[in-house]
C-alpha cells in the first residue's frame, strides 16, 4: 500500500465523564467543551476529516445524545459519522473491539476525543506505514512541546524512534507523554478482550510490547492539550486563540 494515502477509518473516543472539569463542563461532556469558540470534538472531527478520513465512529456514554445533537450525520464536515453506544464504559480499547468488523479491514485511527493536538496525521500514517509498525503513538516531549500538563503514559523510546517501555502515569523517568493519538493495523484488536473494560495504556501496549510486536513513537512539535481541570481549559484557551489569531494575521 502506498505508505502516502489516508487511512479511511477513525474513532473518535468520546464516552468519559467530565468528573475533574465539572466547574466549567455543567452538564455538558469534556468533548463538548468550548475552545476558542468551538468545541474541542468539532475540531477532532475536522482534523481526522483533514487528514482523508471519510468514516468517523464516535463511542458514546455520559450525555451522548449532545454529541449526536452537535455533530449529527458528519456531512457539514465532509465525512460519514456513525455512533457506538455504550450502556457500560468499555475503556479506550474496549471501545475499538466492540467496532471490530468496522474497524478490521484496514489500518485505521483512534483519537482521544477530549484532547486537542496538533501534528501532521498524513506524517504519522506515512511512518507507521513505511516502518511496517503494528501500532504508532504520538507522542509529545513536556519539556519541549506546550501542553497542560496532560497525565498520560510515560513512553521510552530507542535511538530509532521505537517504543520500548510504556507505563502510565509517573512510573518512567522519560519526557514522552502518550497524545492520545494512534496509527493501528486491526491485528491489535486481537490483543484486546471481548465485552470487557480495557485501555490501550494500561493493558494492550504493554502486552504488545511483551510479545515483541514493533510498537513506534510519532513525536509531534505541535502542541497537546488535555481539557481535564479549569486551569487546563484556560491554558487551552489562551494557547489556541493565540496560535489562531496569529495564522489570521499572517493569511490577511
Amino acid at each position: 500500500m502506498d505508505s502516502s494515502a489516508p487511512v479511511a477509518t477513525a474513532l473518535i473516543l468520546a464516552a468519559g465523564k467530565s468528573t475533574r472539569i465539572q466547574a466549567v463542563a455543567s452538564d455538558r461532556p469534556k468533548p463538548l467543551i468550548v475552545v476558542a469558540g468551538e468545541t474541542v470534538l468539532e475540531r477532532n472531527v475536522r482534523q481526522v476529516a483533514a487528514a482523508g478520513v471519510r468514516d468517523v465512529w464516535i463511542n458514546l456514554h455520559y450525555r451522548g445524545e449532545q454529541i449526536q445533537a452537535l455533530i449529527g450525520d458528519g456531512a457539514r464536515f465532509g465525512v460519514r459519522v456513525r455512533y457506538s453506544w455504550e450502556p457500560e464504559l468499555l475503556g479506550t480499547a474496549g471501545a475499538a473491539k466492540k467496532l471490530e468488523g468496522a474497524l478490521g479491514g484496514s489500518t485505521f485511527l483512534v483519537v482521544y476525543g477530549d484532547n486537542l493536538t496538533a501534528l501532521d496525521l498524513g506524517a504519522l500514517v506515512a511512518q507507521h506505514r513505511a516502518r511496517g509498525a503494528l501500532a504508532t503513538l504520538a507522542v509529545f516531549d513536556r519539556e519541549r512541546v506546550p501542553n497542560t500538563g496532560l497525565a498520560g503514559g510515560r513512553v521510552v523510546l530507542d535511538a530509532g524512534g521505537r517504543v520500548r517501555e510504556f507505563v502510565e502515569g509517573d512510573g518512567l523517568a522519560s519526557p514522552y507523554v502518550n497524545a492520545g493519538v494512534y496509527a493501528l493495523e486491526p491485528s491489535v484488536l486481537a490483543a484486546i478482550p471481548a465485552g470487557a473494560f480495557a485501555d490501550f495504556g494500561r493493558d494492550v501496549f504493554p502486552r504488545l510490547l511483551r510479545e515483541g510486536a514493533r510498537v513506534d513513537a510519532f513525536p509531534i512539535d505541535g502542541y497537546c492539550l488535555g481539557i481535564d481541570t479549569p486551569e487546563g481549559l484556560a491554558r487551552a484557551n489562551a494557547l489556541v486563540a493565540s496560535l489562531e489569531g496569529a495564522a489570521e494575521s499572517l493569511a490577511r
